[in-house]
């Protein structure tokens, strides 16, 4: 199934709305980090994984997704809380710390939360799989519709987290997809040199289950690769391993400058912001005017988000006493 006019649209506003986000907080997070970049500077301490050329992932699969499916994304999260239509006051505010946060200001930009969404994200590799897998084992129980959604990196797939996932899934037939995002890099080592296999999708023949690979980048090839899996989900025919190959425009993490990355292979990046957008004027589904004004709200919707954030409240010292877990 290919993607209609309407949805390759609001991919594009996916695309370019994440792209906007990550710029702008990148440009907040460096202006506070000079002339010395220092980790623990700025309105924005600590890490941030940007999500810069991974845009189409999120858009090509989460565009297809109901309320009733749940998601867990990784430690690079922005791109799949764009696509998932999550507001981005609480978003930006999470990022800065602040009450107004979608965690309370607790769980900064990897440890994102949206029970409305049924959304959340985690930084600790491949842990997104289990509970992904166990709503979807509870929508199986239950009877009642959902299939659940893991998003992860490549070099995830090498932890043990995703052999029992994908074994229990397969042995289960549950409604579970597994995303892979391939940009070839684990940090600082390339997929060559970490993994036997060179396609992670090749894997779902281990667990007799259906393996999908996307090499493209593109949002609309992404969009019937997810399809795909979603239709053997909803149809009973238990879990998918669908791999995207993708590209990594900034470092893992900013402050990063990549310098372990061959020269040839940053020149053969692709920007799926440039290239989708190319692409939907050529084929008559935008105007250049109408994608300028895509680019135009996103830039508008974006700047008011983290304004919102800047201006929000700190929570109180007394709030590092709520919301946690005591066995």
């Amino acid at each position: 199934m290919q993607p209609s006019s309407e949805q390759r649209i609001k991919m594009y506003e996916m695309i370019v709305t994440s792209r906007e986000f990550d710029d702008q907080v990148m440009a907040i997070y460096y202006a506070d980090k000079t002339p010395v970049f220092d980790l623990g500077a700025g309105r924005i301490p600590g890490e941030i994984h940007s999500s810069h050329g991974h845009e189409a992932c999120g858009a090509g699969t989460i565009i297809q997704l109901t309320k009733d499916d749940a998601i867990t994304s990784s430690h690079r999260p922005h791109h799949h809380v764009v696509a998932r239509g999550i507001d981005l006051k609480p978003f930006a505010a999470e990022i800065f710390g602040k009450a107004t946060g979608m965690s309370g200001g607790k769980g900064g930009h990897m440890h994102l939360y949206s029970p409305e969404h049924n959304f959340s994200s985690s930084g600790i590799i491949a842990e997104g799989m289990g509970p992904a897998a166990g709503m979807a084992m509870a929508f199986k129980m239950q009877g009642k519709p959902g299939v659940g959604v893991s998003f992860m990196g490549e070099a995830a797939a090498n932890q043990g987290a995703f052999h029992e996932v994908m074994n229990l899934a397969s042995i289960y037939q549950l409604p579970y997809i597994c995303v892979i995002e391939d940009n070839n890099w684990g940090v600082s080592v390339d997929k060559s040199t970490s993994t036997a296999v060179a396609r992670n999708s090749d894997r779902a023949s281990a667990y007799a289950c259906h393996g999908e690979y996307v090499g493209t980048n593109d949002p609309d090839d992404i969009f019937v690769g997810m399809h795909r899996c979603l239709e053997r989900a909803r149809n009973g025919q238990g879990p998918s391993i669908l791999e995207l190959k993708t590209y990594r425009l900034q470092g893992h993490m900013l402050g990063d400058p990549m310098p372990y990355v061959p020269q040839e292979e940053k020149d053969a990046f692709i920007d799926c912001t440039v290239s989708y957008r190319a692409k939907l004027i050529a084929e008559g589904v935008l105007t250049e005017a109408q994608a300028d004004d895509i680019v135009a709200r996103a830039v508008a919707k974006v700047t008011e988000a983290i304004a919102f954030a800047e201006e929000s409240p700190y929570p109180d010292a007394s709030a590092a006493f709520e919301n946690q877990y005591v066995a």
